[in-house]
């Protein structure tokens, strides 16, 4: 009887040994396969469209995007995204990358704010004017620190409604961003999840986007990320450009605030 239980587990030690070597290997084979990817990012084209778009005069101003303020001043762009969220004296509220682009091209281009968020994201055959934007902002930041300090009070206090956002469990599941990334070791299939209540798991989190998807084809900004997360998570989708994912991102780069951007990144 006692040589059975043995073998028995011995089978099931030599199994789980087996299947631990096996997601070790699909792992590094991905990690491989994002490093290839790296050397020609498809993103860099989108980042390409992205510098023309901030260049050329377009809207009913016939009017570039060069006086844009992204935060460290008309027209400056180095080290802005990493910066960002941050508050703005001229709108009085906390903006992200993507509400401060649609600001500028409502403000400076005369564009509506209806039609220029109609298309925020891409889909198949249609791209998205502010995706292309946002990465060529956000890669002027690559190999800088992010820096959120979140000092000004409207700051601190968005960082702390994205704190509260982060750990409240919501919706039909009873979920909540914490339950996924609060802890090591969690994974989803073999997806690892990373504990953004830490700055580095935040700081690689926060720092690739945006990125390019490889499972989707397509460079997705920070705000289409979380609100994604939100719907596979079943909670009620927030509106783009809502506070509730201003105040996220608040939270979440103030955790990463230190760690080194790497944009546009590549995401499975």
């Amino acid at each position: 009887m006692h040589s059975i239980v043995h073998a028995a587990l011995a089978a099931a030690t030599v199994g789980l040994a087996g299947a631990a070597l096996a997601q070790g290997s699909t792992m590094d084979d991905i990690a491989k396969y994002r490093e290839m990817l790296a050397d020609g990012n498809p993103a860099e084209l989108l980042e390409a469209k992205g510098e023309d778009l901030w260049k050329k005069a377009r809207g009913p101003k016939n009017a570039s995007l060069e006086q844009c303020d992204m935060g460290l001043g008309p027209g400056k762009l180095e080290g802005a995204y990493a910066q960002l969220p941050r508050y703005f004296a001229d709108t009085k509220k906390v903006m992200d990358a993507e509400s401060r682009v649609v600001h500028c091209m409502v403000t400076l281009q005369g564009f509506k704010e209806e039609d220029v968020t109609k298309n925020w994201f891409s889909k198949p055959g249609r791209d998205s004017d502010i995706e292309a934007l946002v990465t060529y902002i956000g890669a002027k930041s690559n190999g800088e620190k992010i820096n959120v300090p979140a000092r000004h009070p409207e700051e601190a206090r968005m960082a702390k409604i994205g704190e509260q956002i982060f750990y409240r469990r919501s919706g039909p599941q009873d979920f909540s961003c914490a339950i996924c990334h609060g802890q090591e070791g969690k994974r989803i299939r073999l997806q690892e999840l990373g504990n953004l209540t830490t700055q580095a798991g935040a700081g690689t989190a926060m720092g690739n986007w945006p990125s390019y998807r490889v499972s989707q084809g397509a460079v997705w900004t920070m705000q289409r990320r979380l609100i994604d997360c939100m719907r596979q998570a079943r909670w009620p989708e927030p509106k783009y450009l809502s506070d509730s994912v201003i105040a996220l991102e608040v939270f979440l780069q103030k955790t990463a605030s230190g760690t080194v951007m790497q944009t546009p990144g590549i995401k499975r």
